[in-house]
């Protein structure tokens, strides 16, 4: 209850002011002055010690910022009698506090949606039989039995029957890997199509998936804080303030002279500037389908000196489609495909869908087949026009004695997790290999991204050396990293941000999550894919539409832009203002209506970040 109260004090406090200072107003006009007066000294004290001991602790620290001057502006027009100078300083004081904390809320909840998807029952084998149990009862060496659609509950190596498992979760490979007596699987990957049987090699908590869930923590408490934009401006600013506020004293011996300058000098297009224009660009963000965590960030992504991507998912489509049908002398293509797609019909394999999808389209009559079966792991058997045919892993022909290695199939040995093998009796028919190819908008993408200044690309992968290479070759990513783990996906990043800060981070699954936190900017695409990656982000793109990052940057470049813009124009009114002040044209008063206008200019010129940027062709 107390840190619900803690965080929205900001609003509470500039409802209370408005509410007391128009009570106070309506007293004074009743001809009430004492009370009204009582009114505002109160209210203005209540309203800014919280800023007073925030002040004391900005101070102590070594820093000064720009509230200083609105501070001692309110309580030197208390002590000299200026009490509608010193309400109109607190209502524009309270107020710009009241919109940065709206533009800087942010709420994350990345380890609720990985603790809800977490492993929780195994299913152990004592005496021949399986129990379910508690995940962290599991043992180093027990045996775990996991069924089709069964999640890993802990990492370990199998020593019983053949399947394909679903690791894109955690290493963001995109296609299934077969696995077979003797391969290690991983926590948090789904077993697809067949029966086997594990020796836990970790325990739960060492497992994997935990160590996802703790990196994702580390990660996050590991982010260093953000200078507000305002305050980088803030120290010359004040000590031109008061350095000519004592001047004017000292020239008029008129403290009131000296309390005009601090009037017309209060920081409110500081303190207001960067907000307006910081929640503008969140808003324009958000029409476009792109939410923006806290303004921070949109200030973090406007100096970007890098980005790093995932690549299943991300920069590609993340999901397989046919690459090439390569039959040997005397199989025509569709021949081939019409075969493979026959017997791939009855199998729930991801490969295989795609497969019988092709030959659809292609609108090919498929073959009778008979005695289908199904061997997991390695494809699938049948009979085709009175022959038996294989369809799968190249392990699966080699084991049934046929030679794919033929002098007129050249060079289908290099395709192995990535292929189909087709052949009929003893005779291979050829391939069927397969990528997941890039998004549509993906090369435009990082051209409008290079336009915009990030001049530096990296992409970050779990899958094989030679996809991550050809796909980076594609999009002009000259950096590429594969064969990448989620605890050495940080490690790379944050080798990289020690090169180049600020650096995003950009992916889409849950294997995601810990670097995304690890980055300056983590940004999840597609807020129907990982829950865990969206709220481990900074931002989340909501669509599944990778052009939305080149417009987000752009957006954000725009929006701390007009801020700086909002800011040196406020800075540089009220500089004149001062001037005048010192040579004694202007009064308390009218000192504090004037800073009001200048407030009112820097608004409406911050708020322009709420329309259309201009993005770079």
């Amino acid at each position: 209850m107390s840190k619900k109260l803690t965080v929205s004090w900001p609003y509470v406090n500039f409802g209370l002011v408005l509410i007391v200072l128009s009570i106070c107003l309506v007293l004074a006009l009743l001809g009430y002055k004492q009370p009204a007066t009582i009114g505002v000294i109160a209210i203005s004290i209540i309203a800014i010690l919280p800023e007073a001991r925030e002040m004391i602790k900005t101070l102590m620290s070594g820093q000064v910022g720009v509230d200083i001057i609105a501070l001692v502006a309110i309580g030197a027009s208390l002590l000299l009698g200026q009490y509608v100078a010193a309400a109109v300083i607190v209502i524009m004081l309270t107020g710009g506090n009241a919109l940065e904390e709206f533009a800087k809320n942010r709420a994350r909840k990345e380890l609720d949606s990985l603790l809800k998807r977490k492993p929780t029952i195994a299913h152990l084998i004592v005496n021949g039989q399986p129990q379910d149990v508690p995940v962290d009862k599991v043992k180093v060496d027990d045996s775990i039995l996991l069924k089709p659609g069964d999640m890993i509950p802990v990492d370990g190596k199998i020593y019983k029957g053949f399947s394909s498992v679903d690791e894109s979760a955690i290493t963001g490979e995109s296609l299934p890997e077969n696995k077979k007596s003797g391969d290690e699987v991983l926590s948090g990957s789904i077993n697809l199509d067949g029966v086997i049987e594990i020796h836990a090699t970790k325990i739960s908590k060492e497992s994997q998936y935990e160590t996802i869930i703790k990196l994702v923590s580390e990660a996050s408490t590991k982010k260093s804080p953000l200078v507000r934009l305002a305050d980088v401006y803030s120290l010359p600013f004040t000590i031109i303030t008061f350095v000519m506020a004592a001047i004017a004293w000292i020239i008029s011996g008129d403290p009131v002279r000296a309390l005009s300058v601090l009037v017309v000098a209060t920081p409110c297009p500081l303190l207001i500037a960067t907000p307006v224009a910081i929640v503008s660009g969140m808003s324009r963000a958000a029409s476009r389908g792109v939410i923006i965590k806290s303004g921070g960030v949109l200030e973090q992504l406007s100096r970007l000196k890098a980005i790093a991507f995932d690549k299943t998912g991300t920069v590609t489509q993340g999901k397989p489609t046919v690459m090439g049908i390569d039959p040997c002398e005397g199989v025509t293509r569709d021949e081939l495909l019409k075969i493979a797609a026959s017997v791939e019909k009855y199998s729930t394999h991801t490969l295989a869908q795609v497969v019988v999808d092709t030959a659809n389209s292609k609108k090919l009559s498929l073959y009778k087949v008979e005695k289908s079966k199904e061997i997991p792991g390695k494809g699938i058997t049948a009979e085709v026009k009175g022959k038996k045919v294989f369809v799968g892993s190249f392990a699966l022909l080699k084991e049934s004695g046929i030679d794919v290695n033929s002098p007129i199939c050249v060079g289908h040995s290099e395709h192995e997790n990535t292929a189909l093998y087709v052949a009929s009796g003893n005779k291979y028919l050829g391939s069927i290999s397969f990528v997941d190819p890039l998004r549509a908008e993906a090369k435009q993408t990082i051209a409008d991204l290079k336009s915009s200044g990030v001049k530096n690309f990296i992409m970050i992968t779990g899958d094989r050396k030679q996809v991550g290479e050809y796909i980076g070759n594609q999009l002009g990513i000259t950096k590429v990293e594969s064969e990448v783990l989620p605890a050495d996906k940080v490690n790379i990043l944050l080798a990289e941000k020690k090169k180049y800060s600020p650096i995003a981070m950009v992916g889409d699954g849950i294997n995601d999550a810990p670097v995304l936190a690890a980055s300056d900017v983590g940004v999840a695409l597609g807020a129907k894919g990982s829950t865990a990656a969206s709220e481990a982000a900074d931002a989340v793109i909501m669509q599944d539409d990778l052009g939305r990052l080149s417009e987000l940057v752009a957006i954000s470049k725009r929006s701390v832009f007009i801020a700086k813009q909002s800011i040196f124009t406020g800075m540089g009114l009220s500089s004149i203002l001062m001037v005048f002040a010192v040579a004694g044209f202007i009064v308390p008063v009218a000192g504090a209506f004037m800073q009001e206008a200048i407030d009112v200019i820097v608004i409406l010129n911050a708020l322009r970040a709420r329309f259309r940027p201009k993005v770079a062709k």
